[in-house]
């Protein structure tokens, strides 16, 4: 089955999974779908993988012979900075919270649906593309600055290491600054879905930004959490 919509020209994407024929199948799907695509079955030969090929984006097994998905994002993050998908137990939320804190962008349960696949890859992608806003693209507050234009950060002059879904946390965050996000919100705008209530992902991602931009993650000032609703980026902290 064709999707309607179309990637940008030959994305290329690797993916790292032992399981031939569900390898088979997705790539069938994606190439069909305009990507150009790389398997990858090994664990152990994961790492190089990706680090010599730099694909537009990995879709990472978590359980794999030779390295497991969770070791191998860990690994890479330092030196890909493209976005990580990673494939999870449907039924283990310590699978997806792990995931996420070894570096993964987003993740997909399995038994994987196609077109969800697709949809959260396009999500990751489109984070990679050009800023085409006319509106402010650098905020400062106080010794924290954040750039969108060149998707980078800073902390007292120094250079904070972000994933791309972190910044994009970040930055949807502090552009909203003295205003209280919802989850729903968020969900919506970072990753196109509806909040179920049930992932925490965004929680995750929160609690890994906070030290690096000077926050206590035990007393957050910068960025507070708002008991059953979401998060407030304190303009003047």
């Amino acid at each position: 089955m064709v999707d309607s919509l179309q990637p940008r020209e030959q994305d290329h994407v690797l993916i790292v999974e032992d399981d031939e024929r569900l390898a088979s199948l997705t790539r069938d799907y994606l190439e069909a779908n305009g990507f150009r695509v790389t398997l990858e079955a090994d664990g152990a030969r994961g790492v190089e993988s990706i680090l010599s090929l730099q694909p537009d984006l990995v879709i990472l097994d978590l359980m794999l012979p030779g390295e497991d998905g969770l070791s191998i994002c860990r690994r890479v993050r330092d030196d890909y900075p493209g976005p990580i998908l990673m494939l999870t137990a449907r039924t283990d939320d310590m699978d997806q919270v792990l995931g996420l804190e070894m570096g993964a962008d987003d993740y997909v349960a399995k038994p994987v649906q196609p077109r969800v696949l697709l949809a959260r890859m396009r999500a990751l992608l489109r984070r990679s593309e050009p800023v085409e806003e006319s509106g402010e693209t650098r905020l400062a507050f106080g010794d924290l600055d954040i750039d969108n234009a060149t998707r980078e950060a800073w902390l007292a002059g120094e250079r904070i290491e972000l994933t791309s879904a972190e910044f994009d946390l970040l930055w949807l965050l502090a552009s909203n600054a003295g205003k209280v996000l919802t989850r729903e919100e968020i969900f919506s705008q970072l990753r196109g879905i509806k909040y179920d209530g049930q992932d925490r992902s965004i929680d995750v991602r929160v609690s890994r930004i906070r030290p690096k931009i000077g926050d206590d993650p035990n007393q957050p000032h910068r960025i507070k959490t708002v008991r059953s609703k979401g998060y407030l980026f304190v303009k003047d902290a």
